[in-house]
């Protein structure tokens, strides 16, 4: 078994920065469950030092870890960004994160624990019962506790988070489930599409934290209006009943 780590960033060079200190311990860990663990740093067309930071940690990496830095030309979005990483990437379970640690790298072994033999996607739950919030700002948690909501109604009550990045997935999904999107709603576009199909998915109930160093990249108006559309969409694949496609899934 094989493990990726798929990391977008978007001007985030001091997060950059401290992922061999915060994250790669972590990693160092799994070693022993997994035969390779490799990280997929993508920099979404970033006008600060990201890049350089990227480089700087691939070219410094003296442990058993493999660091796969791919780059965008431009800003395409994060949408955009999670593809590239997720085509990018080799391992047999994927595990997506942010750069900023707003869902704690340490929790990874436990997310991936819940990935057992029936299950195909852990995703992380600060709205669960035994989830919570610590200091996001307000805006921020009415967009998403909303959409999540309206998820909840249209897709599968079970769930309580459906704005995640913070997720495992097994190969399968992410080879075989397509998204459009190249903004935030992506991996809740994935998340979707995959249950759409078949896949099952799992919480793992934690805290959601705000960032420490950088800024938020969300357009508050733009995320909320592909959030709409989206949900439109989905309550009319419910009425016909069909999965989704039109837009070519994944492959290496």
């Amino acid at each position: 078994m094989r493990l990726s780590v798929v990391v977008p960033c978007f001007n985030e060079e001091a997060n950059v920065r401290q992922l061999g200190d915060r994250l790669f311990p972590v990693l160092l860990t799994l070693r022993g469950a997994y035969n390779e663990v490799e990280v997929v740093l993508v920099d979404d067309g970033s006008a600060d030092a990201t890049w350089a930071e990227m480089l700087a940690l691939a070219a410094n990496l003296q442990e058993a870890l493999t660091v796969r830095p791919i780059r965008h030309p431009a800003n395409a979005g994060l949408g955009a960004a999670l593809r590239t990483g997720l085509g990018g990437s080799t391992g047999d379970v994927v595990v997506t994160t942010d750069s900023d640690a707003t869902y704690r790298f340490e929790e990874i072994p436990a997310i991936l624990s819940l990935l057992t033999e029936s299950v195909d996607i852990v995703t992380a739950s600060p709205y669960h019962p035994r989830g919570s919030v610590d200091n996001v700002p307000r805006h921020r948690l009415v967009l998403s506790r909303g959409a999540s909501l309206l998820y909840r109604v249209l897709v599968d009550w079970r769930i309580h988070t459906w704005t995640a990045l913070f997720r495992a997935y097994r190969r399968r999904v992410i080879e075989s489930v397509p998204f459009a999107s190249t903004g935030f709603l992506a991996g809740t576009e994935l998340l979707v599409n995959a249950l759409a199909v078949g896949y099952r998915a799992v919480e793992y109930p934690t805290v959601l934290r705000s960032r420490v160093l950088g800024t938020s990249k969300a357009k508050l108006a733009r995320t909320v209006r592909a959030h709409l559309e989206f949900q439109a969409s989905v309550a009319a694949r419910r009425l016909r009943h069909t999965a989704p496609r039109g837009v070519p899934a994944l492959t290496r």
